[in-house]
Order: structure tokens, then sequence, then C-alpha cells
């Protein structure tokens, strides 16, 4: 980098700028309600755009780039896959998640078996968050050490201090509000790069001639042959393989969490809708980068001295062809999907050790439940103590030799999502089953997982998932045990299903609505942040860098002025009016429990 001044002072606006929406949001939080909930007063946009933040991470960049880089297109089935999923959220599935009245998803798990599996899936749960957030800040880690060239293990704990100090300020709301402004960088910047790489061969036919020149066509084939790359992998199993357990992964009720926020099921649909589109055109650009920069700059990457140099792909994709002060900006793109991932994920855990385990615990100690600021403690407690597991497992992350963080994700699916999710996929379709059919199910996928884990011959992704859904529906399709219920448990899930189905009363469920008041603060954290890049135009660059840093600011402030317009239309219209205390405490939302 010629001025890495510059890019620092980028970064640190940017963290100055997360600890503003920290410090701005963390009054709001009046009971734990809001603080992990958000008082479901979220609306579609800021709750979609958090959905689609929650999703993806630095590792989309590192590990899925990585493996652009190395395959080509066949890593964009992933992204088909969810799509797919988010289309069924559209079509159904987030208008019944949001109706399930919760806080946490083990609460719809007690809802629907019983308090044993709800505190079982709530501490599996937090576990695996702790292998999940360290890849992803692992993930976030490779790209900024090779953009920057600082080494990995000082890296990885500033990084995930700064990310732990971001995630205890504001609780849910300050996650949401976090999200969106880090879902327009992210997005806006991850488009310029794409621009760029596209531009650099002059257009999309350039592109793929020079993929063709370089000799690629046969390597970034859709499916390739097996015995091409490791255990089968990209071969048209491994598709279809991939393809079953990112759907059942999506689909889940694990995934309902991520609408409990907004406001009701038809907002709901909406942030699905969002979260879609979004998805979809991130699966269009993301992977331009790392696929340019194997035709390129495939030595620099090979030598960029990480475990699995093919992750370094995007990065340096981004240091040679974007403008003085726009790398910066790219790191801070990609700490925007860690952080948002992350923030996401020590909420979410903190919420279920405060909602899930604390009563249990304080049930068997003959103690009292927290009042609601003693909650709100707790919370934060957890959230620290996570962050700095997190931190700890990232750096052992480091130190595997030979094995990249994208191998490392897949053969984590069918190990431990999948044994978790199938039972969770299951019992939104299928009633009669025992109030155990989700332990047995569990019990009983993570058999083959556990074989194929320590098999001398180690199993292709295909093989692991045809076992696990083979063992996991079969063991959770019980119907004969349901005849031996009590009816105690009948009625609970009866009630579970009318509950699911029951669309939500917003006016008498939650109370007085804030659109205007989100979209006025969220407008104008986007025009500052708009502002701020068009500082940038002081920087060294030549015309078309500068043309690059005015179409990005001119975004950003046009985002930040239309909300702005769109609130004040609509406090001017009296329909939805700004209360004076704009996240004011609301009821908990009502859900059925046993």
């Amino acid at each position: 980098m010629a001025h890495p001044a510059i890019e620092y002072a980028v970064i640190v606006a940017y963290l100055v700028l997360m600890l503003v929406v920290g410090v701005v949001f963390k009054n709001f939080n009046k009971n734990s309600g809001d603080y992990f909930r958000g008082g479901s007063q979220g609306t579609w946009w800021i709750v979609g755009m958090s959905s689609f933040m929650a999703g993806i991470s630095a590792f989309t960049f590192t590990g899925n780039g990585g493996a652009a880089f190395e395959a080509g297109w066949t890593v964009l089935v992933i992204y088909l896959a969810n799509c797919t999923g988010l289309l069924l959220h559209f079509l159904f599935l987030a208008p019944w998640f949001r109706q399930m009245r919760a806080t946490t998803f083990p609460e719809v798990i007690r809802a629907r078996f019983g308090p044993v599996t709800q505190q079982i899936y709530a501490v599996l749960a937090m576990l695996l968050f702790l292998v999940t957030g360290a890849v992803w800040l692992f993930g976030l880690a490779i790209f900024t050490a090779t953009a920057f060239g600082l080494p990995i293990h000082l890296t990885i704990p500033v990084l995930g201090v700064v990310v732990l100090f971001y995630s205890t300020t504001g609780g849910k709301w300050a996650v949401m509000a976090a999200d969106f402004v880090q879902g327009l960088i992210m997005m806006s910047m991850t488009l310029l790069i794409a621009v760029l790489c596209v531009a650099h061969f002059g257009g999309i036919g350039g592109f793929l001639a020079a993929i063709e020149s370089a000799g690629l066509t046969h390597d970034f084939r859709l499916f390739k042959a097996p015995g091409d790359f490791p255990l089968n992998a990209y071969t048209l199993e491994w598709v279809m393989a991939m393809f079953v357990v990112q759907i059942t992964l999506i689909c889940s009720a694990q995934q309902a969490v991520k609408y409990f926020a907004v406001k009701d099921g038809r907002e709901a649909r909406r942030a699905a809708l969002l979260t879609l589109v979004l998805m979809a055109l991130g699966s269009i650009m993301w992977f331009i980068p790392p696929v340019a920069a194997r035709i390129l700059f495939a030595d620099e990457v090979l030598a960029s001295g990480m475990t699995k140099p093919a992750e370094a792909a995007f990065a340096v994709a981004s240091v040679n062809l974007l403008p003085v002060g726009l790398i910066g900006m790219m790191v801070v793109a990609m700490f925007s999907a860690t952080m948002s991932s992350m923030d996401a994920g020590l909420n979410g855990n903190a919420a279920m050790a405060v909602r899930d385990l604390l009563p249990a615990i304080c049930r068997r100690l003959g103690g009292k439940m927290p009042g609601e600021s003693g909650q709100i403690l707790a919370g934060r407690i957890v959230t620290i103590a996570f962050g700095l597991a997190v931190i700890a497992l990232a750096l052992r992350l480091s130190m595997m030799k030979g094995k990249g963080v994208f191998e490392f994700v897949v053969a984590l699916g069918p190990l431990l999502l999948v044994p978790m999710s199938i039972p969770m996929l299951l019992c939104l379709f299928v009633r009669r089953v025992p109030p155990w059919a989700a332990l047995a199910s569990m019990a009983a996928t993570l058999v083959p997982s556990i074989m194929a884990f320590v098999a001398e011959t180690p199993w292709t992704l295909g093989e692991k998932t045809l076992w696990s859904l083979l063992t996991g529906t079969g063991s959770f399709a019980l119907g004969p045990f349901w005849e031996r219920t009590t009816s105690h448990y009948r009625d609970q899930v009866d009630a579970f299903f009318a509950n699911m189905h029951r669309p939500v009363d917003f006016a008498t469920e939650v109370g007085q609505a804030n659109d205007s008041t989100q979209l006025k603060i969220m407008g104008r954290f986007a025009v500052a942040v708009g502002g701020f890049v068009l500082l940038l135009l002081f920087a060294p660059n030549p015309a078309s860098g500068r043309l690059a840093i005015l179409g990005l600011a001119a975004f950003l402030i046009c985002v930040g002025l239309f909300m702005l317009f769109a609130a004040r239309r609509q406090t001017a219209a009296g329909g939805l009016p700004t209360p004076r205390h704009p996240l004011r405490p609301t009821p908990s939302p009502t859900i059925i429990r046993p």
C-alpha cells in the first residue's frame, strides 16, 4: 500500500462510527425484551438487512472466495441453495417463524417438545457458536492480515476485542442498526470491486474470454470429475449434498430467531424477500474478484503466506484494483460482514443463557430470577465470556496447518449442524411424534457423523449427507409412539401449531410502531458515512479512482436522504407517529408454553 496512513484512518473512523451506534442505542434497552429482541418493533428493511448480514461473514470472501479461486463457479451452489431456502421463507416460513412469538429458538423448542429438549439444544447451540464465531473471526483475520501485511496472530485478538466491545453495548437494537449501516458499506464496496474487476477486462465478454484464454474453462466447469479434488469435492454428488445441507440448515426452526424482532408476519415476509434479493445480488458479484485474481494475480495469491493461500484471493484483488482510501473501506466491509454475524451470535447466545438456562439454574438453586436490569447485566457478562472464548478458538484455528477455512466449515456441517437441524426442520411439518423425537433424531444422526469423522478412509460429503438424512429423518418419524403420549402433550403440540399459524396483532401484542424513528436514525447514519467517503476525494488518486470514490459516496448519501425523506413523509402523514421515547419498552409477545 502506497498510503497506509489513509487506510488506517478509514478503519479508525469506521470503528468510531460503530461505537457511536452502540452509544445511540444503548439507552433504548429498557428491558430484556428490548435487549434481546428489539421489542419486536423492527421494520422489514432493518430486520431484512440484519438477517442478510447475519448470514454472511468474512468467510464468504476468504473460505468461499478461496474455493472460487481453485474451482471456479461450483461454490455458487451454496448460494443457490441459500436463495432457494430464502424463497421458502418468503412464501410461508418467515410469517410462521415470527408467529412463534418467542425470544430465542430454544423457547420454540420448549413449546414444541418440552423443557428437556429446550435445555439440551440451548447448551449445544451456545457451544456451536464458539466454533462458528471462531471461523468467522479467523476468516476476517485472513483478509485483514493479507491486505495490511499484519501477523494473523496479532490480527485475531485485536479485531476480536473490538467486536466484543461493540457487541456488549446496545443489544438487539444496536445489532440491527449496525447491521444496516454495515450492509450498505459491504454491498456497495463488493459491488465496486466486482465492477472494477470486470472493467479491467473490458466487460463481461472480455472477462469470460480471459478465463478461456488462461486455460481455466475446464478447471472452472460446474461439475468436477471424481478425483480432481480431495474427497471428490465439487463433483455432482458434492453439489447435490451441499444443496441439501444448506436447505436443511436455512429452513430449520433455528433460523426463526431472525424474525423475532420484526413487527408481524407481513413484515417478516417482506424482510425475507429483501434478504433473498440481497443474497442473489451478492452471489453474482462476490466471486468475480477471486476468479479475476486467478487470472491476474495468481503468483501473488500463492505467495501470500496464508495456511491456505487461495483464501487470500479476494484481498489480493482488492489491494491491486482499489484506489487509495478504498482499500481501508474494503477491510471495513469485511469487518462489517463479520461483526454482523458475531454480534448477532453473541446477542443470541446471551439471550439463550438468560432466557433458557438461567431460569432453570435459579429454580434448581432455589433462587429468584433477576429483574430486567439484572437480566441485561447477565447478558452482557455472557457476551464477554463467549467473546473471549471465540478469540481463543480462532487463534487455535490459525495454527491448523494444511487445512483451510472452507474445508473446515464443509466438514462441520454434516458433523454438527445437520444433526441439530434435521429435527428442527421436520418439527414444523410433522405433528405426530413423541416429545423425545428431536433428541432421538439428533442422537441417531450423530452416529454416522462420528463414524465419518473417525473412519480410516474419509467419507465424501455425499456419503455423510446421505446417512445423516436417512438416520435423522427415520428416527424422527416415530409415529407409533404418538399413541402413547399424554393428552397434555398432544394439547401442547396443537397449541404450538395454532400459535405458529395465528397472525400477529401488532397493536394488541406489541404496541405503538416507531417506523419513522428507525428511518430517521438510519438515514442520518447513511448520510454521515457517505459524507466521510467524500473526504477520500482528497486522497492522491487518478481520475478513475476519484470517480469510484464519488460514486460510492453518492450511493450512500442518496440512500440516506431517501430514508430521511421517507421518515418526514411518514410523520407528516400521521400514520406512524414517533413516540416520545422512540424505542420504549413494550410487553413481551405471548408464547404458548406447556
